[in-house]
């Protein structure tokens, strides 16, 4: 049995940060808000929000845990979109082209956490 994926907590340092970050890219993805700390896109997906404990470790880039969370985009044009989006609100938006034809765009959130958007060409798996 196949058991989808209906929801992912993402805790924040600053939430009020966080919630104007994710409340331009969330949109543009697809989702719309169930509450204010929470957003669900039409495949059921549940993205909850929360504040961070002051006594843990902010993210790092290889430690365990979460690294990222990888969304499909529908074609390169939608991509490009999010990230001129993204940065038209002032946020990084690092846009790659890789050896195969994929295009990628990676978002780091407030807290160093990264939203990736990929398009893969006919063929090609989202991980290998």
């Amino acid at each position: 049995m196949a058991l989808p994926l209906d929801h992912l907590t993402i805790l924040s340092r600053d939430p009020a940060a966080s919630a104007a970050w994710y409340g331009v890219l969330l949109p543009l993805l697809g989702f719309v808000p169930v509450k204010d700390h929470i957003w669900r896109n039409a495949a059921g997906l549940h993205l909850q929000f929360g504040a961070a404990r002051p006594e843990t470790r902010p993210y790092e880039r290889y430690g365990a845990g979460m690294n990222h969370i990888g969304f499909a985009a529908p074609d390169v044009a939608f991509v490009e979109h999010v990230a001129a989006a993204m940065r038209a609100a002032g946020h990084e938006a690092r846009l790659q082209r890789f050896d195969g034809g994929t295009v990628a765009l990676f978002l780091p959130d407030p807290d160093g956490f990264r939203v990736e958007l990929s398009w893969y060409p006919p063929g090609v798996p989202p991980v290998d």
